[in-house]
């Protein structure tokens, strides 16, 4: 039976979908003005491993992340310049031209973390007149105003459930220190739905308040309602989140909508390098670039997996590079029974059963991977005192390991291994050459012939002259 972490009353809970066998889940993806990073890849593992985990459960997931492509500001509030803005007039290029940089470089880093793509991603930008009937349904509702300046922001004292998440009160400064007070609010901890755009803004758009963009919140909230409905399962993101934005996704959402926001918060914690919070400032800041340049991203992805999603993570490189010596000595163990094996699984039996189900009583537990890691390092070290006769006891862990592999999105395997797609591809750069060859000397019967029969398997050639 699976139970969750549940932000909202703290403490876990049996999950129970809304729909039964099915799962909507939501988590809040990238702000793409920047390269991918070491905290992104820890968050998205994170939450690949709970998609993934949710679908070996049998459920039939929706898995929706968005790509935050404008109105996230500066300072996370609601004054300052917008992110992707910044970005554009630093690179001297269009803002959609960033946003489409990063967002390519972060799909390919998750790639490499064997990270599978959501069900559907979808950019802010695209659901722009979504957003602004949301915005105008919170001001029919009597929750929005509009200011003399064309912003358009939520009463937060209107909403009698904010702080529902964050456990933050009005008497205990609410408007926190992420949220700048801009000059035109009733009250510091309003926050916007709506920003009206400067002339020289970029990226803008015409709604009944004129020439804007949307708050950062608001995103979310349309999101989660457009593809998963007014009500959802889970929904995702990092810890410092919490406040203050899903909390007002919360607050806006359930005005909007009338009804609860979502069942299950599911929140994944902070992490440091050596010790201190990553900055750019603090000279600290790691892109998944220069972590991939030392470290194999499987290794990266075991080094995360042994910290439960809810505890703090410390990044030191040795940590890293002892993670990883020992995924080698699981990737061995795996090696050794396909040998045995001939690539041969079995259904799991005997002590490989009791290791199978005590890595799903784990994971069963809130996802709790370390412990789920630790039963897969006894499963190596039975594989390292096997004896060549038992092989059928090897196609039992085998299945056990394949399990693993799919759940924890572990590639046992290695990079050595190429995929048939790559072998195909090999071979045809090798007939290709022989073609080549053959026409340098004139054999053009033998180089026709070759032409023919690939275009016979409906692979067309094209010559050049020689």
């Amino acid at each position: 039976m699976l139970k969750i972490y549940n932000s909202f009353t703290k403490q876990k809970e049996v999950f129970r979908p809304i729909v039964e066998g099915k799962v909507g889940m939501y988590v809040c993806g990238p702000t793409v003005y920047g390269p991918p990073h070491l905290g992104h890849a820890r968050t998205y593992t994170n939450f690949d491993v709970i998609y993934r985990y949710l679908m070996y459960k049998g459920y039939k997931v929706k898995y929706v992340q968005n790509i935050t492509d404008v109105g996230h500001l500066v300072g996370d509030g609601d004054d300052g310049e917008d992110k992707i803005q910044k970005q554009a007039k630093k690179e001297d290029i269009d803002p959609y031209e960033i946003a489409y940089k990063y967002e390519t470089l972060y799909f390919d880093a998750m790639g490499k973390l064997n990270i599978l793509k959501p069900s559907i991603s979808a950019r802010a930008t695209g659901v722009i007149p979504e957003i602004i009937e949301m915005v105008q349904t919170i001001i029919d509702k009597g929750y929005g105003y509009v200011t003399k300046a064309g912003n358009v922001y939520f009463s937060v004292r209107k909403f009698k459930n904010y702080g529902q998440l964050s456990r933050r009160t009005l008497d205990n400064n609410l408007s926190g220190e992420r949220i700048t007070v801009a000059d035109d609010k009733e009250a510091p901890e309003d926050f916007a739905l709506w920003k009206r755009a400067e002339k020289n803004h970029l990226m803008k758009w015409n709604s009944p308040w004129g020439e804007g963009y949307p708050g950062w919140h608001i995103e979310c909230s349309t999101l989660t309602k457009k593809f998963l409905g007014k009500t959802f399962d889970i929904h995702g993101g990092g810890i410092d989140n919490i406040f203050p934005h899903h909390e007002c996704e919360c607050a806006q959402s359930e005005v909007a909508n009338g009804q609860k926001f979502v069942n299950y918060f599911v929140h994944n914690n902070l992490l440091t390098v050596n010790g201190t919070k990553m900055g750019k400032s603090l000279g600290n800041f790691i892109t998944c670039e220069e972590l991939f340049n030392e470290f194999d991203p499987m290794g990266v992805r075991y080094f995360i997996l042994q910290f439960s999603y809810r505890s703090p993570m410390d990044f030191t490189k040795k940590a890293i590079a002892d993670a990883s010596a020992q995924f080698e000595k699981i990737k061995d163990a795996y090696k050794k029974l396909e040998n045995m094996t001939h690539g041969a699984s079995d259904k799991p039996t005997g002590e490989a059963e009791d290791i199978l189900k005590r890595i799903t009583e784990a994971m069963d537990d809130d996802f709790n991977t370390p412990l789920a890691i630790a039963e897969l390092l006894r499963l190596v070290k039975i594989v390292g005192s096997l004896g060549e006769g038992e092989v059928e006891k090897a196609k039992g862990l085998l299945g056990v390991m394949q399990k693993v592999e799919f759940i924890l999105g572990l590639k046992f395997e290695g990079e050595e291994k190429r995929s048939s797609g790559e072998n195909e591809e090999k071979l045809m750069d090798i007939i290709a050459e022989v073609r080549s060859k053959l026409r340098q000397e004139k054999n053009y019967a033998l180089s026709d012939f070759i032409r023919d029969k690939l275009q016979e398997s409906g692979i067309t050639v094209k010559d050049k002259k020689v």
